[in-house]
């Protein structure tokens, strides 16, 4: 089974603090060969998290969408048996999510508070945290993706560096727990017959299968974005030179409306109920 969608949006996420942020891209298509787009907020000039969840829910309810976010949809579980070791937590991720929400009063979504105070001694912020390997622990669907020679993911609990998905992550899930009961979030809720839903992408797969070669995923301008779109059968994309933002989501966009026809990417072989309920999975990783 493969969802019945029309539409397909990437969204280049960010953690960062403040209400609105340069590093959020929102791209979207359609069905068939068309471009990619850049979508641009409803007011300003930067996106807010708050303003990419509302515009989420007036497009899941105006067209079948497949709506797809680079951030980590919950921190690892099976491995540890917690998502926070030692602290008493939720063990499933939509109570993960409600827990999250409702312990950060940080603006936009935001969630600096929950890594910087209140769970502190569990991600790594430099050298006086100790050894960083202490804190690299992956999910069942990160380490499936490293052991196939994906690369290694990023770990929620590094909040170091420019390549840390720690704040994306964590504020992504009080996302989640905003659009949670609103729209199907794969696959922690079964996949639906008709209408929208929301996954996790890594937007490196959708650079490999574009021909990007690994380690040089990101583009920042329009030509070599084209040639990218054309390997996966795209339309050029026609507007102003984008940043690497935003040439992530138009590519991922683009990946997502073939991919999403493969019913290999749906039903991933190492993905069980526990693993769907718990830590999630990446679209894209079989």
């Amino acid at each position: 089974m493969t969802p019945n969608v029309t539409h397909f949006a990437a969204i280049d996420w960010s953690g960062a603090k403040g209400l609105r942020h340069k590093g959020i891209a929102v791209a979207r298509c359609s069905a068939g060969d068309t471009a990619p787009y850049l979508v641009p907020p409803s007011s300003g000039t930067l996106w807010s998290r708050s303003a990419v969840a509302d515009w989420l829910l007036d497009q899941s309810r105006a067209a079948p969408t497949l709506f797809g976010f680079d951030f980590s949809f919950a921190p690892p579980l099976v491995a540890r048996g917690s998502y926070l070791p030692g602290e008493v937590v939720p063990d499933t991720a939509s109570a993960f999510w409600a827990y999250v929400d409702r312990l950060c009063a940080d603006a936009d979504l935001g969630a600096a508070s929950l890594l910087e105070v209140a769970h502190r001694r569990h991600f790594y912020f430099g050298k006086a945290d100790g050894v960083k390997a202490d804190y690299m622990h992956n999910r069942r669907c990160e380490a499936h993706y490293n052991a196939g020679g994906g690369g290694k993911p990023s770990t929620v609990f590094d909040a170091i560096g420019a390549a840390q998905v720690a704040k994306a992550s964590f504020s992504g899930m009080r996302l989640l727990h905003h659009l949670h009961g609103k729209v199907p979030i794969w696959p922690f809720d079964p996949l639906p017959e008709n209408g929208s839903l929301v996954v996790e992408i890594y937007t490196s797969i959708a650079a490999r299968a574009a021909g990007r070669p690994k380690g040089r995923s990101k583009m920042r301008d329009r030509a070599s974005l084209n040639l990218a779109l054309a390997t996966l059968g795209s339309m050029p994309y026609a507007g102003p030179e984008p940043d690497d933002h935003q040439a992530d989501a138009l590519l991922t966009a683009a990946w997502m409306r073939g991919a999403a026809r493969d019913a290999r990417y749906w039903t991933p072989s190492p993905l069980n109920a526990h693993i769907a309920q718990t830590e999630g999975w990446t679209f894209g990783v079989i």
